[in-house]
């Protein structure tokens, strides 16, 4: 698309992990990652990278094959990452939370050559490579357990560094991250080796202002579109450090991660937020040398927003991405906030509302978010009729149901396939969920409509408690009921101990509805 918000376009030819590296040649010395048992400076993972870059080669694999990436977040997980970038290789990065036949699915499909996985999980790789024929030639084991001949530190020590990085263009195949999949198989979602430049200009530097300076830490993994910016991208653009950790990102985990690396900017998902609100351990202010928190995956509810301000005296900048723009194009931002909203569009991108029948509908009016930035993604591979129906010329449809405010932020309604109507008024999940929450004893919500024995749709409100605290349906329907119109409350509640959710945290409705 050319420039976008003012930021110079990348050249024609352009190899994302050559130019991190170079940004970062003067930091040899400083620390880059930080993972649960090692940090990783600059220097040595510009050595490391290079020495991976040679390895692949060696092993065969040649430009634009594709390299599964099933690894836990740690210090090797971004030099198999760019190792391949620079290669002009192609990680196809998973899930680390799905089944055999979930990954068996992914080898078939992404038909990847080789594999790089992390120790813990090379059994379930070897059991999803049982099910059905694959590519796999080589398996490269990460961490303690590896295997001499097969282990990645045993492949680097017996590799020179490759000097030049692969001459791949801009517009190049460069990785691929597979969607969530709440409501079907997988899907392969191919960017560019641009994507991951656009992102950092666009929302690192212009949005979060992120610098050298700051120390980076994600809730989310580096599987996942948002995580990968976060701990990644963003920090070795502007040679920040970020801290990594392998394992459930549970308050706890998180507030000791807090405590010992001292970050400046978290990167965290409404749930993580709601559960850290609620914990015990919740750390006082005082302890905290965060500047400023983000949050994505699904769209924070203003409560809890207010309280984690109200608390912290720090600001969490809401914001909507997807895994086909690669990052976040909608958000609030440090100049600018309204609590409830996704924000307004980030620079560089645009934002259309359609209606059902393809035209743009007035600010006020519901209809299907739209966006056009330079960091979309190419294709779902293997899958032409769904590339066509979401990558529509310079727009991507995103699925989600929004309306733009008279200040030009945006409210989050709900996915298309989630909203419902009773008494044929639209009702959105999102905001009976947010006005549950409110409540002092619920932890959790999910709403969905579902037939009544007339086979009349009514809202039926799933709700998780807080530890120790009792609620009545009857005192939560009454509760939303001052909040909202009538016709849209709950008519009926059912308690639970947790809510279905996808592995980056996002509710899943539809097991709900069955």
């Amino acid at each position: 698309m050319g420039d976008a918000a003012g930021v110079v376009a990348p050249p024609e030819q352009y190899n994302f992990a050559a130019d991190v590296l170079a940004r970062n040649v003067s930091r040899a010395s400083k620390v880059a990652f930080i993972d649960d048992d090692t940090s990783m400076t600059f220097g040595d993972l510009d050595d490391r990278v290079r020495k991976l870059a040679s390895s692949l080669g060696g092993l065969g694999i040649r430009r634009e094959d594709r390299v599964l990436l099933l690894m836990h977040d740690s210090v090797d997980w971004p030099v198999a990452f760019l190792g391949a970038l620079f290669a002009g290789v192609v990680p196809v990065a998973v899930n680390t939370l799905l089944t055999a036949d979930d990954y068996a699915y992914m080898l078939q499909h992404s038909q990847c050559r080789a594999a790089i996985v992390s120790a813990a999980l090379a059994p379930v790789l070897r059991e999803a490579m049982s099910l059905q024929a694959n590519d796999i030639e080589t398996v490269i084991v990460a961490g303690a357990g590896a295997d001499d001949g097969h282990g990645l530190d045993a492949l680097l020590a017996a590799h020179d560094a490759r000097v030049e990085a692969e001459q791949t263009r801009a517009d190049d195949m460069a990785f691929w991250l597979y969607s969530s999949g709440s409501t079907g198989r997988p899907k392969g979602t191919v960017h560019a080796q641009a994507s991951l430049y656009w992102t950092a200009e666009l929302y690192g530097k212009a949005v979060l202002g992120l610098s050298e300076a700051d120390i980076c830490f994600s809730a989310a993994k580096l599987f996942f579109a948002y995580g990968l910016g976060n701990s990644l991208t963003f920090p070795l653009s502007v040679g920040a450090t970020a801290v990594l950790m392998a394992g459930r990102p549970t308050p706890e985990a998180v507030f000791d991660k807090w405590s010992a690396h001292k970050p400046t900017v978290f990167f965290g998902a409404p749930t993580g937020y709601a559960g850290m609100l609620a914990s015990a351990s919740l750390p006082d202010p005082s302890d905290v040398t965060l500047r400023m928190c983000s949050s994505a995956g699904e769209a924070l509810p203003e409560e809890l927003g207010l309280r984690f301000k109200a608390h912290f005296g720090i600001d969490v900048y809401d914001g909507i991405g997807s895994t086909e723009m690669l990052h976040i194009f909608l958000s609030n931002a440090p100049d600018k906030i309204r609590y409830g909203t996704t924000g307004w569009p980030v620079a560089g991108y645009d934002i259309e509302i359609r209606g059902e029948d393809g035209q743009v509908v007035a600010p006020g009016e519901v209809g299907e978010l739209f966006i056009r930035g330079a960091s979309a993604a190419l294709m779902y591979w293997g899958n032409r009729a769904k590339s066509r129906e979401v990558f529509q010329g310079h727009w991507t449809k995103s699925g989600d149901q929004y309306v733009q405010n008279d200040d030009g932020s945006y409210t989050y309604v709900g996915r298309s396939d989630d909203m419902f109507k009773v008494s044929g008024m639209y009702v959105s999940p999102f905001e009976v969920e947010g006005a549950l929450l409110v409540h002092p004893a619920v932890l959790e919500s999910a709403v969905v409509g579902l037939p009544d024995q007339d086979g009349l749709i009514k809202s039926k409100a799933f709700v998780v408690l807080k530890e120790g605290v009792e609620a009545s349906q009857g005192e939560l329907q009454a509760f939303v009921k001052e909040r909202l119109a009538p016709y849209k409350y709950p008519r009926s509640i059912e308690f639970v101990s947790d809510l279905p959710k996808t592995a980056t945290g996002k509710i899943m409705r539809f097991k709900l509805r069955q």
